[in-house]
């Protein structure tokens, strides 16, 4: 019985490592290059913002839910307080819908890159883009404020939730009144979620593989180079998702996937990193 208390001790520290020593990187990780495109005004160019309105999004939603894991880890009593929870609903939820709807915007700032280099400029300017930025954060938090709220009104007739994390739809499963606003405005606010995001994303890159079939293979090179980080950070999440939903499980990949892509991938931050890190001055010339 003593063996059996020491392998679960054991297990248990084992698991809080490894959470910590993720959530260090992650944080590391993001902050570094938030800082290099703060830091470096060459990066502050329409497609760096949108990158740190990105990596800021991973920073908050990794700190939705890791705390709060690595102090269930530690803990013999797994239990949470309801305002605790909710605030846990309301960022990991608005993280997602943050996460989906920079991507779009960065997939159309892409587009505008590749099939209208010309205007690009014009359109995105710095005020635009900032102005984006601000319109992002603020639709996702009062979306899902409205969901919050709807979700407090109720009344519950339980206090046990079968998951490692808050979830909105398991809340509202314990209420024992009326459902139907949440249930409604929970679908509408699913496709809401879903369709505002894809429909710039599927123009985006329609628009961009025409271009890639139909030009040279300069052209197709530069694309491919151009939409790569995004691309990969797009499908990432999305997998991601698409997972959590089918294994009732959180995606944290993606705030540690999404600054190496592009930390990796994007020269300009290779440069901006190598610059900030390992300048040294030349040494004055001899005569």
């Amino acid at each position: 019985m003593m063996m059996i208390n020491s392998t679960e001790v054991l297990w248990r520290y084992l698991c809080f490592l490894i959470t910590v020593v993720l959530y260090l990187i992650i944080v590391a990780v993001n902050v570094l290059l938030i800082a290099v495109i703060c830091v470096n005004r060459s990066l502050h160019e329409p497609m760096f913002l949108l990158l740190c309105s990105l990596l800021v999004n991973e920073l908050y939603g990794s700190s939705g839910l890791l705390p709060f894991l690595l102090v269930q880890i530690l803990s013999d009593v797994h239990i949470v307080s309801a305002p605790l929870c909710f605030l846990q609903i309301f960022c990991l939820y608005s993280y997602v819908n943050t996460e989906f709807c920079n991507l779009a915007v960065m997939s159309y700032d892409r587009y505008l890159a590749i099939c209208c280099p010309l205007q690009y400029h014009a359109v995105m300017t710095h005020h635009k883009v900032i102005f984006v930025i601000i319109l992002t954060w603020l639709y996702s938090f009062v979306k899902f404020l409205i969901t919050l709220l709807l979700t407090v009104r109720l009344t519950l007739c339980g206090n046990v939730l079968n998951s490692t994390f808050c979830r909105n739809y398991l809340v509202v499963n314990l209420a024992c009144s009326d459902t139907s606003v949440n249930n409604i405005y929970g679908l509408f606010g699913t496709v809401i979620t879903v369709l505002v995001p894809l429909l710039p994303i599927l123009y985006s890159y329609t628009k961009i593989l025409s271009v890639v079939l139909s030009g040279s293979k300069q052209t197709r090179q530069k694309a491919v180079n151009t939409c790569m980080p995004h691309l990969a950070s797009l499908l990432n999440f999305s997998f991601g998702c698409l997972f959590e939903s089918l294994q009732s499980r959180f995606d944290m990949v993606s705030p540690f996937f999404n600054p190496l892509v592009y930390g990796l991938k994007l020269g300009k931050i290779r440069l901006a990193c190598k610059t900030l890190f390992f300048h040294r001055r030349k040494p004055a010339s001899s005569f």
